[in-house]
Parts: C-alpha cells; sequence; structure tokens
C-alpha cells in the first residue's frame, strides 16, 4: 500500500473505497474557501468544505474585515467623499505594490473586476455604512468604511498613481470585522447546500494519471478517501507556523516574536509541491508594529541603531516596518517631540529609550556616536521647516519639523515589541487559480487561492492593509469557478 503523505500523491489505483464524492473539495474555511465553495455550488457543482478546526474562520476570521477596492471611477464610498479612482490608477498600484514579485496578471485582472466584486459581497449580505475616515488609521474603531491603508499618498507610490483610499471595512464597531465576515460568507455557502466537514485535516492529495482526482482526509482520526471529480481546492492559509518552511524560506522572520495566523502550518504549499506544483516567493513576509497608535506617532521620524533615517515615514505603518526588520542592531528608534507625543498602546510593548532637552542628548542617552542622530535631526528639520525631504521624499502634512523640546525616543525591538507577521510566499497559481508547474503548465484537477498562493500580496514592502481579503476572497472565487467547470 502506497504511503500517505502531504509531500506525494496518493495512486487512485490504490484507492479501495471511496467514503465520500463529490465534484469540488475545497480544503479551509477560511474566507477563501467560503468563496470558492460559493462559486463552485453557483457553477453547478456538487461541493464538499472540509476544515481542520471546529468551525470556520481560519486567518480572515482574526483579520479586521478589511477588503482592498477600487478603480472604474471610484466605489460608491469613494465617489462620496470626493475620491475619483481610476482603473488605470488602481492597477498601477497594486502592480507599484507587488514590487519584484508582482503578479501582472492578477492585479490587471483584479484592477477590471474590483468595483464587481465589491458588489458580489454586499450582493452576499457584507454590509458597508459608506462613510470616509480620514487620517492614519490600522482599523477603525467604529464601524467606518474607508480609510487610507497602505502608501497610496507616499512616494514614490503617489507619483505612479494618483493617490486614493482603498480601504473598504464592514461595518462593525471596533476591531475585529473578519470574523462576522466570514460569518456571512458561511451563511452564504450553508444556503447553497454546501457539504462542510470540520475537525477534517487533509493527508494527501489523490492522483489519477497525472490528474488530482480527489484527497485523503483524517476524519475521526481515520483516513477518508474522498473523490473530486472536478477539482480540489486548497485554501488552507499560509506557513507562518511552520518553523521548518520559516527556516528554509524566510528566516528573517525568526528576528519576530507574533506571528498571525490560524493553523497556518503550510499544509496546502507541501500538498501543492509535492504535486507538481511551484511555490514562489515563499522569502516574502508582511510585519507590522503599531506605531501609528496614537496617529500623532506618525508625525515622527525612524532611525536605525547608527541614528540614520531609513524610509518617508508617511508611508504605510507596515511599510516602515518592514523596511525597519532590515535594519541592523535588532531594534530602531521612533523619534518624537513634544507637540506630538502621546504615551504608546500598552499592547505595543515600544518603550521609551531616551529623553533629552535637545536632540544631542537624546543621543547621548541612546549612546550614539557624537554628531549622529543630531546631524540627522538638524538636516531633517532644516528641510521640514522648507517643507521637502532631499533624502526620501517625506510629503506635507506628515512632514514637520521636530523642534519643540523635550525630545524622546521610543524603542521598538524586533523580539520584544509587538511585531505582529504573517508569510506572503506560496503556491504559483494562474489568475483561475490553476496550480502551476514549475513551466507554467497547470497542474489538472488542482486549484489554490489565498496565504498558501503567491497573490496580489506578494511583496512584503509594499502590502497594504486589505489586499490579503482582496486577494482570497475574489481569486477565491475564480479557484471555485474554475474548479467547478473543470
Amino acid at each position: 500500500m502506497a504511503e500517505i503523505s502531504l509531500h506525494r500523491p496518493y495512486p487512485a489505483a490504490e484507492v479501495g473505497r471511496w467514503d465520500f464524492e463529490t465534484d469540488v473539495a475545497v480544503i479551509g474555511f477560511g474566507a477563501t474557501g467560503a468563496c470558492a465553495a460559493i462559486e463552485a455550488a453557483d457553477a453547478g457543482a456538487k461541493v464538499m468544505l472540509f476544515e481542520r478546526n471546529s468551525g470556520s474562520g481560519g486567518a480572515s476570521g482574526l483579520s479586521g474585515g478589511e477588503i482592498y477596492i477600487g478603480g472604474g471611477g471610484g466605489t460608491d464610498a469613494q465617489r462620496a467623499a470626493g475620491f475619483e479612482d481610476s482603473t488605470e490608477d488602481f492597477t498601477a498600484y497594486l502592480k507599484a505594490a507587488g514590487g519584484p514579485c508582482v503578479d501582472i496578471a492578477k492585479c490587471e485582472l483584479y484592477g477590471r473586476e474590483a468595483l464587481n466584486h465589491y458588489a458580489w459581497l454586499k450582493a452576499e449580505g457584507v454590509p458597508y455604512r459608506g462613510n470616509y475616515l480620514p487620517g492614519k488609521h490600522i482599523e477603525p474603531t467604529d464601524d467606518s468604511t474607508l480609510i487610507w491603508s497602505g502608501s497610496e499618498a507616499a512616494a514614490p507610490f503617489c507619483d505612479i498613481a494618483r493617490p486614493a483610499p482603498r480601504g473598504h471595512v464592514i461595518q462593525h464597531m471596533g476591531w475585529g470585522g473578519g470574523r462576522p465576515l466570514v460569518d456571512i460568507l458561511e451563511a452564504s455557502a450553508r444556503n447553497r447546500h454546501v457539504e462542510i466537514v470540520v475537525d477534517a485535516r487533509a493527508l494527501a492529495l489523490i492522483e489519477d494519471e497525472g490528474r488530482i482526482v480527489g484527497v485523503i482526509m483524517r476524519i475521526d482520526n481515520q483516513p477518508r478517501f474522498v473523490r473530486a471529480s472536478k477539482g480540489v481546492v486548497l485554501a488552507t492559509g499560509g506557513f507562518v507556523f511552520n518553523d521548518d518552511l520559516r527556516r528554509k524560506h524566510c528566516p528573517d522572520t525568526f528576528k519576530l516574536n507574533d506571528p498571525i495566523g490560524d493553523k497556518d502550518d503550510g499544509s496546502g504549499i507541501l500538498l501543492g509541491v509535492g504535486a507538481g506544483g511551484e511555490a514562489i516567493h515563499m522569502d516574502q513576509f508582511f510585519t507590522t508594529c503599531p506605531w501609528t497608535m496614537p496617529e500623532s506617532h506618525a508625525n515622527g521620524v525612524f532611525v536605525n541603531v547608527h541614528g540614520q533615517r531609513f524610509i518617508n515615514e508617511d508611508c504605510y505603518h507596515g511599510r516602515v516596518s518592514r523596511c525597519a526588520v532590515d535594519q541592523p542592531g535588532g531594534k530602531v528608534y521612533l523619534l518624537l517631540d513634544s507637540a506630538q507625543f502621546v504615551q504608546p498602546m500598552d499592547f505595543a510593548r515600544t518603550d521609551i529609550a531616551g529623553t533629552g532637552d535637545t536632540w544631542e542628548e537624546v543621543e547621548t542617552e541612546l549612546e550614539m556616536p557624537q554628531g549622529t542622530l543630531s546631524t540627522t535631526m538638524a538636516f531633517y528639520n532644516a528641510h521640514a521647516r522648507e517643507g521637502r525631504d532631499p533624502l526620501f521624499d517625506k510629503r506635507p502634512p506628515i512632514l514637520m519639523p521636530l523642534d519643540q523640546g523635550p525630545f524622546v525616543a521610543l524603542e521598538l525591538n524586533f523580539q520584544s515589541s509587538y511585531f505582529s507577521f504573517f508569510t506572503l510566499g506560496g503556491l504559483h497559481t494562474s489568475t483561475d487559480g490553476e496550480v502551476l508547474g514549475r513551466g507554467g503548465t497547470p497542474i489538472p484537477g488542482l486549484y489554490a487561492a489565498g496565504r498558501c498562493t503567491s497573490g496580489l500580496p506578494a511583496w512584503g514592502h509594499g502590502y497594504s492593509s486589505g489586499m490579503s481579503l482582496a486577494d482570497c476572497t475574489f481569486f477565491g472565487r475564480q479557484a471555485g469557478r474554475a474548479a467547478a467547470l473543470g
């Protein structure tokens, strides 16, 4: 008898009995899996949805419920707030945010279809209040809809595409809108008579003459053989909880201690690679330390342990944090003056490392060589008073001099401060969710979407809030539909 393994498909010829038979089997019941199941059912397929936990959720259920949407002249919320967002600008930003890892075809497709996707979400019952919340926010603390959720208004992105806020957050009071979002999608899947099996863990794919025809699931501590005549959709999340994969592909994440996910152990990626798929951009990850809480801290200046700036601080909090992790010395400092300083949120775990009536005194308290940090701040302040930043192109209104003492340096330590993170790399897929091999050829019968793939949020330095849920909901739909149509 063949071995049951994540690393190689099980031969269909050795299946003695099929325990379940369906058209499409979806593995994973977060937003990705729910959207895949809904679309597969709408295409006429019989669908079984398997989840290793005892209920739906996944990483999507832990999120803020924010989806990145724009283009087509703007959503109703964008237009009501006075923002016009062309498809060209929206798509150009998506491509720039993907950086060297960009999937141009996915950006162009989503750029064209984002408004239709927004309409689909609302038709499924996802509510949006429709108002705009200005300022820099990680998540709204009320039920507001539209926020700036990336680096749209910061260099170099603002010179590539006309800026517009594009983070659309489900109407939900406070943080944690991902849970009600998944609840709504779950109800939609159930209304379509999708058969849901929980406490079921994927053990192996099943292959018949080069085509994936099913999956082996552990249910009630027994391997159960599931025949999926049209296809299997992997919606299993990333690999942030798989230390071996992180050590092999994404070692910089070991600088950090606050992973975000839910059973994200890379099992779907391993299944796909074992079937002949290719995993790409596995070194990429998102991270952020919530330094923009309180919001006035966004007006500060970041320096590394050598007292040197390394980023335009008006860009997205995740981009700043990701660039910070690239700096030497295991920590960075956020510099503020008395006009901007407010006590940080406790959960951020950012401590005051130095104070002084002058930047020279702060420099001394931080034990930096004389003339390092003080020179950095003298140069910064002189140009900020002129409304310019010749080194990093930070822009007003966030560009302002920090010259009202006393001054403070907050320490953001990669090991002890709250740097949450998750992985971005995964299976190479087409715009239809087909898992692609090393030559770019689809693996017949195998589809994937969400964080087990490399999708719209492909580059950690260009991530924007809402891109993951945009990617998993839209391309989850794509994968489910494609699987159902065979």
